[in-house]
């Protein structure tokens, strides 16, 4: 009973935590986002239209189509996919967002592993 009234409190104050997520701010614009694999921190730029993302990373540049699940879900297919990795399509949920950022996770559609990232809006 005592860990109980111990808890209560913890618990009452972490339920209040709302986490401020306005998706529909970040649907289109031109982002650069940060993922750190393995230690190595890798940027990407991208533009985001209603159909499309361009995507520029290392020079290169890929094209894939977008469809939104939700306002804060999206799922990425390559257009042109050069092998049988990039036909999977890639899941994205965003997590956070501030005026200017936000954080997201993603990973391969049907996948439990996912990464975690942030992007800034740049335009």
């Amino acid at each position: 009973m005592q860990k109980f009234l111990l808890l209560a409190p913890i618990l009452f104050l972490t339920s209040c935590y709302h986490v401020e997520r306005n998706c529909k701010d970040f649907k289109t614009g031109k982002f650069q986002s940060e993922i750190t694999i393995d230690g190595v921190k890798h940027e990407t730029v991208t533009i985001r239209t209603d159909s499309l993302v361009i995507e520029t990373y290392k020079g290169k540049t890929d094209t894939s189509s977008i469809r939104w699940v939700n306002d804060c879900e999206y799922v990425l297919r390559k257009i042109n996919p050069k092998n049988m990795k990039e036909q999977k399509a890639i899941a994205i949920k965003i997590l956070t967002t501030t005026e200017k950022t936000y954080t997201f996770e993603f990973g391969t559609v049907g996948s439990n592993q996912k990464q975690k990232g942030t992007a800034t809006r740049i335009n």
